[in-house]
């Protein structure tokens, strides 16, 4: 089973490898700033749960680029713990803009390790919120963006883009 995923996990990120060159505008860069380097930082309501019962959750993000060539998707470079597994895997995902307001789409996206999902996530200033489907369970997400200190370049977790490619 580990070997089916790590060979997963590089044929995918072979897929996904190389179009982070897209020029972006200057809301794409702040979006991409924001959320690079950051952590989703909040929690989660299942709607089969009584009401005010809230689970914690976190959302490490390496990186975050526009993908060159292909309108509205980002690839999320993403650190995945589930189970005994701990990996960062590249995610491409649909993101839309309610004029200064980026929000992720996804509709029945397959995420490896884990299933599919749908979800719709909003970003504003330091703060997340959305709606989240994982087949008959669903619920709401809500918390803040944290940003880490930044780390030097032999610190950083595999997949972190080093100081070089940082957007300035």
């Amino acid at each position: 089973m580990t070997r089916i995923l790590a060979f997963f996990m590089v044929l995918l990120a072979a897929v996904c490898a190389g179009a982070d060159d897209a020029p972006l505008t200057d809301l794409e860069q702040k979006f991409q700033q924001s959320l690079s380097g950051a952590t989703l930082v909040g929690h989660f309501t299942m709607s089969s749960q009584p009401t005010g019962k809230l689970s914690e959750e976190r959302y490490i993000i390496s990186k975050v680029t526009k993908v060159s060539g292909k309108k509205d998707i980002w690839r999320f470079v993403v650190r995945i713990q589930y189970g005994k597994f701990d990996v960062n895997v590249p995610l491409d995902l649909t993101v839309k803009w309610a004029d200064e307001t980026p929000m992720i789409t996804m509709t029945d996206f397959t995420i490896p390790v884990m299933g599919t999902f749908s979800a719709r996530v909003l970003f504003y200033r330091d703060q997340y919120a959305g709606t989240w489907q994982h087949g008959k369970v669903g619920g709401h997400l809500f918390g803040k963006i944290e940003r880490r200190a930044a780390l030097p370049d032999s610190k950083k977790p595999p997949g972190e883009p080093s100081s070089s490619s940082a957007v300035k």
